[in-house]
């Protein structure tokens, strides 16, 4: 461009106005033309302060304890030049404003600078205080020591700088409780009532606090023998809510460090020292934190749930006891459609039937070293084809091929799918029918008969499967060690057997799987609670399910052996020369006749190896696909909403984009100076437009 096409510029713009550059996202400029309207004359696109208020705080958010019509205090400060009117470059330099990593203190600032010079004069922002008092405000002197330190004596007072406002800004709730706490100490004797503890909280802070604090606040004396509230009880109070992010993050560390996911006094109190490098929170703060949080839940020892009562100021307490919300809950349950409940539970089921074929078919190649381990006879060790599991692995590969190690897979998995869906689900209703609704806990006792039910219910599965899978299983030996010998299908085993055939070892089969069960599953959920610290804050990983579950096979497995043993002893085919075994005691005592005490444990490394690992993985699965499918229409578990954790881990860019997140804020810290701030009774329909002509003095 040519020196005097620049300067035709610059002559063109100042004559004719020109239109600043905006740098909006689409969402912003949406955001604007949706809510603004077209100027007559101009045809210009613009908001008035009713639009402004739509655009920045739409019907749709939660305002909690702020009022909707408070957010037009924020329209002065797009509206840079006083003009009743924000164009598209006031609305671009206002949500770049809100960008800005102390936009809250920065926009307060414009809110109270009137003659937009980059200062706030002494006059103008007391006068504007005091726009907002009522009959009912508790009084403020503005001449007090503090407020001199700030902006000097009547004689020598200053305008204040941006960083010096923000300073003042943030000591000034304070300085009202304590003026506060003296109109109301009338004796002077640093006590005072409950009930005008109530009113200095309420008027100070109750656009921070939520329902359940604030309709306990007399409750406050009950920390003490007093019954009073002492000037120390409120200030402990004021450093806890002033603090509450920090709370919330010590609350939420010391509690993922829990096996119940509830917390002591104490407990968080060891957690601040290691967060807080000065000890941050006194005794009388923690003791204060859990009270509030610990009126419907005296136990002493609290979950996210009761702190969410302190911690989240849109909490709202309606008044309805515990007991109602049972109530409700199971009328809801109750409601629900029986097709419904019997969708779900096969759902339930599907999903524990995908788990159990999952994990046999990991650990299937095992199974097989295991069954013909056991079925082999004789105390002499050269009268054995197999003499170890490795050697009966390889001589299956070298004999069959590697499809032998999956000769009965087919059956097995779809026979395991149905069984391990019952014995999955016939545990968890168990646990779920003894454990106490109102603790979460279980006895031992009941949750090894929880584990023995599933293990007696499945056998109706169990046994079928296992002799059909045994016999084909071994036909692989028997087709080698005969020449000429046939090898059956397993519809041929089916229909060979008969239905009374194939509950053959029936009995053997429910000694097996009863204390198998019993021992599992209790050992599986303390291990996951105790060992690797789960609770309602720690959700456990795959890695450490697996290794879980690994771990609670181990000695299921190996200790219920001896019944695998006779099990299948009784369902496999005797072949010539063999024992035919006529019963359980009859195979007990034979086996420890012939072949000796040690017989009982044969397979036993292989069945480690083959049912804890299976079961590690079936059990992981089946918690996996109940956390990545859930049921379709399925009550998700309720979020425990609070506040600075919402920001660290939630954080949705519509929240960035949006500009109600940044100026909510920036209005909480106004209305830390007066919860009335930006009603102004007296302004009328004017509103805040009229601040710099009642304030100047032209008015």
């Amino acid at each position: 461009m040519t020196k005097t096409s620049s300067v035709k510029e610059v002559v063109k713009e100042s004559l004719l106005g020109h239109k600043e550059a905006s740098d909006l996202s689409a969402s912003q400029r949406a955001s604007f033309i949706n809510n603004a309207k077209k100027d007559e004359e101009t045809g210009e696109l613009y908001m008035g302060e009713d639009e402004f208020v739509q655009a920045i705080a739409p019907p749709n958010e939660d305002y909690s304890k702020i009022a909707r019509d408070q957010y037009g205090v924020l329209f002065r400060v797009a509206d840079r030049r006083g003009v009743g009117k924000i164009t598209l470059s006031d609305w671009a330099a206002y949500t770049n404003l809100l960008m800005k990593p102390d936009a809250e203190y920065e926009i307060a600032f414009r809110v109270f600078d009137i003659d937009r010079t980059g200062n706030v004069k002494y006059e103008d922002f007391r006068r504007m205080c005091e726009l907002s008092k009522t009959e009912n405000s508790i009084p403020f002197d503005w001449d007090c020591e503090w407020a001199k330190l700030y902006i000097g004596t009547k004689s020598r007072r200053h305008a204040l700088t941006y960083d010096e406002f923000s300073q003042m800004l943030r000591g000034l709730q304070g300085e009202r409780i304590r003026q506060a706490f003296s109109v109301f100490d009338k004796d002077g004797d640093g006590y005072i009532e409950p009930e005008d503890f109530a009113k200095i909280i309420t008027a100070t802070s109750s656009h921070k606090l939520s329902d359940h604090i604030l309709e306990n606040l007399t409750t406050l004396c009950n920390i003490g023998t007093s019954s009073k509230i002492s000037y120390a009880n409120v200030r402990a109070f004021q450093n806890m809510i002033k603090e509450i992010d920090l709370v919330e993050v010590i609350i939420r560390k010391a509690l993922s460090k829990s096996k119940d996911g509830k917390i002591t006094r104490a407990e968080f109190l060891n957690e601040a020292a290691k967060i807080t490098r000065f000890s941050l929170f006194t005794p009388m703060e923690a003791d204060i934190l859990f009270h509030f949080a610990s009126l419907d839940e005296p136990s002493g020892r609290l979950g996210l749930t009761d702190f969410a009562k302190v911690l989240d100021p849109s909490w709202r307490n309606r008044g309805v006891s515990e007991e109602s919300h049972r109530a409700l809950a199971a009328a809801k349950t109750a409601s629900r459609g029986a097709l419904l409940q019997v969708a779900e539970s096969a759902y339930s089921f599907l999903l524990g039937s995908l788990a159990g074929a999952f994990g046999a078919f990991m650990v299937y190649p095992i199974d097989l070293v295991k069954t013909r381990l056991q079925n082999q006879r004789g105390a002499d060790p050269g009268q054995r084809l197999y003499k170890n599991s490795i050697d009966c692995f390889r001589k299956v590969i070298a004999n069959e091929g590697f499809r032998g190690l999956y000769s009965g897979v087919l059956p097995q998995l779809v026979g395991v799918a149905p069984e391990k869906a019952i014995k999955l689900t016939v545990n968890d209703l168990v646990r779920g029918f003894f454990t106490d609704k109102k603790t979460g806990n279980i006895k031992w006792e009941y949750e090894v008969l929880a584990g023995g039910a599933a293990g007696g219910c499945q056998v109706v599965f169990t046994n079928p499967l296992e002799i059909v899978k045994i016999r084909l299983q071994v036909q692989g030996e028997v087709a080698k060690a005969t020449e000429g010998a046939q090898k059956r299908s397993a519809m041929w085993i089916v229909r060979n057997l008969g239905l009374a055939g194939l509950y053959k070892g029936a009995s053997a089969c429910l000694l097996r799987d009863v204390p198998f069960s019993a021992i599992y599953f209790p050992t599986y959920s303390h291990l996951k609670k105790d060992l690797f610290g789960e609770s309602p804050t720690k959700k456990l990983g795959v890695v450490q399910l697996l290794t879980a579950g690994a771990i609670a096979g181990m000695p299921a497995a190996y200790l219920t052996t001896p019944c695998d043993v006779i099990k299948t002893r009784l369902q496999v085919e005797a072949r010539k020369g063999d024992t035919n075994y006529t019963g359980l005691r009859h195979a007990a005592t034979t086996i420890m006749k012939e072949e000796g005490f040690r017989a009982f444990f044969k397979g036993g490394p292989a069945r480690i190896m083959r049912s804890s690992p299976q079961f590690g993985f079936t059990l992981a699965a089946y918690e996996v696909l109940q956390s990545a499918l859930p049921f379709p229409g399925k009550a998700q578990p309720e979020h425990v909403h609070t506040g600075v954790a919402e920001v660290i881990h939630t954080l949705r860019e519509k929240d960035v984009a949006s500009p109600h997140a940044r100026s909510r804020n920036a209005l909480k810290m106004i209305l830390d100076i007066d919860e009335n701030f930006g009603r102004v009774p007296t302004l009328g329909k004017a509103g805040w437009n009229a601040l710099p002509r009642l304030v100047g003095g032209q008015a």
